[in-house]
């Protein structure tokens, strides 16, 4: 599975940003979708992660409430919406894939596939 993330940029705490993570190379069905992100210094932390079909997600609590993940399986992209951006989710945003089986979990270890990761950054 090859992953393709875009969307990451500039914006001011209190903002909006749409990521998205286009797959290829496999049935996009078949795998559960996850973001993770990193920031400088620190290790990479699990964001939110949904289920093949879409009917499952889980969020780390501090984006609960302000991000929401999807996907759609006949464009075969998983997309994280960030709404009231706060300078401490700067990171790089990295989209991930696994195997169907393992839900929407949020071990990176479970996951096969990594995209290349997009830039956000939010100014105070």
């Amino acid at each position: 599975v090859q992953l393709q993330a875009s969307g990451g940029g500039l914006v001011q705490a209190g903002g909006s940003l749409r990521l998205s993570c286009a797959a290829s190379g496999a049935t996009f069905s078949r795998y559960a979708m996850a973001w993770f992100r990193q920031a400088p210094g620190k290790e990479r932390e699990f964001v939110a992660a949904v289920n093949w079909s879409g009917g499952d997600t889980y969020y780390t609590d501090s984006v609960k409430g302000r991000f929401a993940i999807s996907r759609d399986n006949a464009k075969n992209t998983v997309y994280l919406q960030m709404n009231s951006l706060k300078p401490e989710d700067t990171a790089v945003y990295y989209c991930a894939a696994g195997q169907w089986f393992i839900g929407s979990s949020p071990r990176p270890d479970e996951y096969n596939y990594w995209g290349q990761g997009t830039q956000v950054t939010v100014s105070s």
